[in-house]
């Protein structure tokens, strides 16, 4: 409540609206005079930041610790003492992300597919001694040596983008790759000329190097992580509508507010984890090995909690609509992480 002084006038400065007490009816301004001072404007200020602060601390509390609670209040109405769950999912989620990009580095030597095995590259391993050859290729093959076919076709396997083959040649124009291609008693499908094409001038772009071409090509797809997250979210509901859809008091609206939450914990967890990635980067303690796994296991338990509390139903029912749930995320995370390979790709 502010502590300027009440207008005589009753007309809402917001909506126009003639005000009966203190506040609009219509759009809910207060009806006070609009000059204010610097004082008055900062402690305005900092009460919304306060206000907001004790809703997320007690919604976090209650996201951590009980698992589909904050879903059931907003569903019972209760939604003044909370955090609304899409300002919620936006902050944690701006919070995650931005510790996740100013930590991951990606670096050209991570994708550097032209070495193999012990600093050889393709066309090194092509001129070696039949000797040496058979050594090498014992080492990729289970101790089998390989003949030269297949580790032509081995070596074509590793640059792949999308499940799609691309030669391990790098093609200088359109024209060559066309010329090459007619030669081939396998003729490119239309997918892959139009990939290769791709190709060809993102390597003009970086100096023929795999290495910057792949960095760039994950660099893309990891800043699409979040526009990913975002896109999945409708259809996780949607996923737990269809699950569900007998219990006829869950709308879908109460799936995407279910969803949402969980999608919270979730960023919450991986925070962790990447302050667990970066103590294990600073001391290398062995315990941190095992912390990525086990905080995979919470998430998954927590899952398995939220569904059981907001849905109320058994443990059985529960346990096996929840690996339906991971099962249709898999196949639904795989989808999508395809679908921005391949825009991430001719976004290069």
């Amino acid at each position: 409540m502010s502590h300027l002084s009440q207008r005589k006038e009753k007309n809402c400065l917001n909506c126009g609206t003639h005000v009966i007490g203190k506040y609009c009816h219509v759009c809910g301004q207060e009806n006070i005079e609009p000059e204010e001072s610097f004082w008055h404007l900062l402690s305005h200020f900092l009460s919304d930041v306060t206000h907001f602060d004790g809703k997320f601390i007690s919604s976090v509390k209650d996201i951590l610790f009980r698992p589909g609670f904050l879903s059931k209040e907003y569903m019972k109405g209760k939604r003044a003492s909370y955090l609304n769950p899409i300002r919620m999912y936006l902050f944690t989620s701006f919070i995650f992300f931005l510790i996740f990009f100013s930590t991951i580095h990606i670096s050209d030597r991570q994708f550097n597919s032209k070495v193999l095995i012990n600093g050889k590259t393709i066309e090194q391993v092509n001129k070696m001694s039949p000797q040496d050859f058979d050594e090498l290729t014992k080492l990729l093959n289970q101790g089998k040596p390989m003949t030269r076919e297949a580790f032509r076709h081995y070596s074509d396997s590793i640059n792949k983008v999308g499940g799609i083959r691309f030669s391990s040649r790098i093609y200088k124009t359109k024209e060559e790759f066309d010329s090459l291609s007619a030669l081939d008693s396998v003729k490119p499908s239309w997918i892959q000329r139009q990939f290769n094409y791709k190709l060809i001038e993102i390597y003009k772009k970086y100096g023929n190097e795999q290495g910057p071409v792949i960095t760039a090509i994950v660099n893309s797809v990891v800043h699409h992580f979040p526009q990913m997250l975002f896109i999945s979210l409708p259809f996780v509901a949607l996923i737990l509508k269809l699950l569900y859809i007998r219990r006829k008091k869950f709308y879908y609206v109460s799936h995407i507010i279910f969803t949402l939450h969980v999608y919270v914990f979730v960023f919450i967890a991986m925070l962790v984890d990447l302050l667990v990635s970066e103590i294990h980067f600073l001391s290398s303690w062995g315990w941190t090995n095992y912390a990525y796994g086990i905080i995979g296991l919470v998430i998954l338990f927590y899952l398995y909690k939220a569904m059981r509390n907001f849905y109320e139903q058994g443990r059985i029912k529960t346990i096996l609509k929840w690996f339906i749930l991971l099962f249709s995320f898999l196949t639904l995370s795989i989808l999508l992480f395809t679908l921005f390979l391949f825009v991430s790709f001719f976004q290069v």
